[in-house]
């Protein structure tokens, strides 16, 4: 038979061979009843208890996923929680259910007109739809007495394929029972995608509707680095899937063809995501989302708290860096506990290092004292501490006073304490201008790609209507990447990056060339970018560089990263 191939996004740079299993939701509900049989309390009752019972299911969803994935994916389920509980939500089923409908029907009518509204939406929003019928799917379940199909419990070798997977499907994923899987939409930011990574499962989303020809129990190959599916592969196709991933896990540190040493490190978020990162060969710590440590809580975490979690990530690696970002809060990151304002633009507002010398002074100094204290341990790698979305230069040096202060009060209590390495997030289109005046004042530079695109291109980067334009692959944003690495020629700062343009593997000898000294990404992505360093020569690379560089269009920019590849 020969094999046919379908194309979507790969999102993991993995593939995986098995066998299809067609994964559906419960079937619809059977037309409800005439309205004048409903008991209208009764439905009511009903409705309320069932909530009850998904509000618990959830919540116990989320410990587990928080243990078995991260805290970072578990915290989608706080977004479902706050549906259930939405007053606007809850107000329609109980006028659904005043005007005859069963709890069931009124629940599945109620969240699908917001489901509709959420899907009329833009970028992040639009993927609200998701959550919705997440809780929509778990309230009716409960309702009439279903069992939710176990996808915890595949037969090995199983590729799932879906309209979509919700987050509370996903995180049901074995994988060491799943060979991957597929949905007919999706991209690259939606919940599914972010918990392939996290998994490190293979996956492709967004085949769309030719996904359905595809027939329970065909032989399926999922490659999510060309972001293709092929349903009876031949021998050749099927060899090289099954052979698992094409290099080699290394947890020695890599340098170039011609011996320059460049440091890879892996993103993590919470304490749970630093084993993968060291078996995945992680170096160290580019960036270690501190705001985790602050979510899903009534109060923030006390100096102590912060100080055991600092530690253990420097015990994770003792021969390397742990570069930790201080608390980066607002824009999409909000906090319940904290008086945070209401932004037209939260993006544009107060947010990171802005808050951090302002209203969360207090906060800002708790964690200093804790970072200090754990760079002073003798224990473990080496502790660098980063502001993020900084803009002018007073911010830096307003900061190294704080850090200076809290040195002083840790001296006068007899702790023991070390200055940790400093540096600033390059996101912002000032911080790249004002690079050359920053380098007196930091160590380091760590260009955060996801943010520097849409603030240089002015596009929202959860936007689809205009995610061409917050593109990392943008002669601008290259352009100002590149500026930030000039800055410090002739320097002893270091320059690493820690956005998702430094987990991309077919990037990873621009990244050189443009002077990179550090990348840091998702642990998947480690051994692939590794492998590409040890195949990158500088000089090669450096001219890779200047062409994309004197390209004045994405295209043009495409174009010379495609004449490398072939």
């Amino acid at each position: 038979m020969t094999e046919r191939r379908l194309s979507g996004v790969g999102v993991t740079p993995l593939s995986g061979v098995g066998t299809a299993v067609w994964y559906a939701p419960d079937a619809e509900l059977d037309a409800p009843p005439e309205p004048e049989t409903v008991d209208a309390d009764a439905e009511r009752e009903r409705f309320e208890s069932a909530r009850d019972g998904a509000r618990a299911e959830i919540r116990a969803e989320r410990e587990r996923t928080a243990e078995r994935v991260g805290e970072a994916e578990a915290e989608v389920f706080d977004a479902h929680v706050q549906f259930l509980d939405d007053p606007q939500i809850s107000d329609g089923v109980e006028s659904e259910i005043g005007d005859g409908l069963p709890a069931e029907h009124a629940v599945t009518r109620t969240f699908d007109r917001f489901v509709e509204q959420f899907e009329g939406m833009e970028g992040r929003m639009a993927e609200r739809a998701d959550d919705l019928r997440d809780v929509r799917d778990r309230l009716v379940r409960v309702l009439i007495g279903s069992d939710r199909v176990d996808l915890a419990d595949l037969p090995d070798g199983s590729v799932v394929l879906a309209e979509r997977l919700t987050p509370s499907d996903t995180a049901q994923l074995d994988p060491e029972r799943v060979a991957g899987f597929v949905t007919v939409t999706g991209g690259r930011t939606s919940h599914a995608a972010i918990f392939a990574r996290s998994l490190a499962l293979p996956a492709v989303v967004g085949v769309g509707e030719g996904l359905h020809d595809i027939e329970d129990g065909s032989e399926v190959v999922v490659d999510g680095t060309e972001g293709t599916v092929t349903v009876d592969p031949d021998a050749e196709t099927r060899d090289a899937a099954a052979g698992g991933e094409d290099v080699e896990i290394t947890a020695e540190s890599v340098e170039t063809a011609d011996g320059t040493p460049i440091e890879i490190a892996a993103n993590v978020g919470t304490r749970a995501d630093l084993a993968p990162a060291a078996e995945r060969g992680a170096d160290g710590i580019g960036l270690f989302r501190t705001e985790f440590l602050f979510l899903d809580r009534q109060s923030p975490p006390d100096e102590d708290e912060q100080y055991e979690a600092y530690l253990e990530a420097l015990e994770a690696f003792p021969g390397g860096r742990v570069v930790v970002r201080t608390l980066d809060i607002g824009g999409d990151k909000p906090i319940e506990y904290l008086d945070l304002p209401e932004e037209e633009n939260p993006f544009l507002g107060e947010r990171g290092i802005r808050r951090s010398l302002g209203p969360d002074a207090d906060l800002f100094e708790t964690q200093l004292r804790a970072l200090l204290r754990a760079a002073g341990s003798e224990n473990g790698g080496q502790l660098s501490v980063m502001l993020p979305l900084v803009s002018t230069v007073e911010e830096v040096r307003e900061a190294q006073e704080a850090l200076k202060s809290v040195a002083a009060d840790l001296e006068d209590d007899g702790e023991s304490y070390a200055i940790p390495e400093f540096g600033v997030m390059i996101e912002t289109p000032a911080a790249a201008f004002l690079a050359p005046d920053l380098v007196d004042d930091v160590d380091f530079f760590s260009i955060g790609t996801n943010d520097l695109a849409q603030y240089v291109m002015a596009a929202e980067r959860g936007n689809s209507r205009v995610a061409d334009l917050g593109d990392y692959h943008q002669p601008a944003v290259l352009r100002a990447i590149r500026a930030t690495v000039e800055a410090t020629e002739g320097t002893d700062v270091w320059v690493g990056m820690c956005g998702e343009m430094a987990g991309d593997p077919d990037l990873t000898e621009l990244l050189v060339g443009l002077g990179l000294d550090e990348l840091s990404m998702s642990a998947v992505t480690v051994p692939q970018v590794k492998h590409a360093v040890t195949e990158t020569t500088v000089a090669d690379a450096r001219a890779l560089a200047e062409r994309a560089l004197a390209a004045s269009t994405k295209a043009e920019v495409l174009g010379v990263l495609t004449e490398t590849t072939r």
